[in-house]
């Protein structure tokens, strides 16, 4: 089912995981070299997460998901590569290939 907020929620979640994947980089180097990113890497991320969940909170309620739909895609924002999975759910969603709210799964 194509909607515009699954998309938008779809659009962030690849770079809101890149930006996590980088921010934790960014916290080893600062504590094993001179380099600290942390700051600006940390605001980058926090924008990117803010607005993963409020996307995440639009599509949810635009596409009626049940409460373990929008718990694993909030799950998956605080996990490494976790955005990366959700991008590849969403694209599966958008591309009907995943049930939405109220259809049984194809057999």
């Amino acid at each position: 089912m194509k909607s515009s907020a699954v998309h938008r929620l779809r659009l962030v979640s690849a770079p809101e995981g890149l930006s996590f994947i980088l921010l934790l980089v960014c916290s080893v180097l600062k504590r094993t070299t001179d380099f600290n990113a942390v700051p600006v890497m940390g605001a980058v991320h926090g924008a990117l997460f803010v607005l993963y969940v409020v996307f995440l909170a639009l599509a949810w309620q635009k596409q009626r998901w049940d409460a373990k739909r929008g718990a694993i895609l909030f799950v998956l924002s605080v996990l490494p590569f976790g955005g990366f999975v959700a991008e590849r759910m969403l694209a599966k969603e958008e591309r009907g290939e995943y049930p939405a709210a109220g259809q049984p799964a194809a057999a």
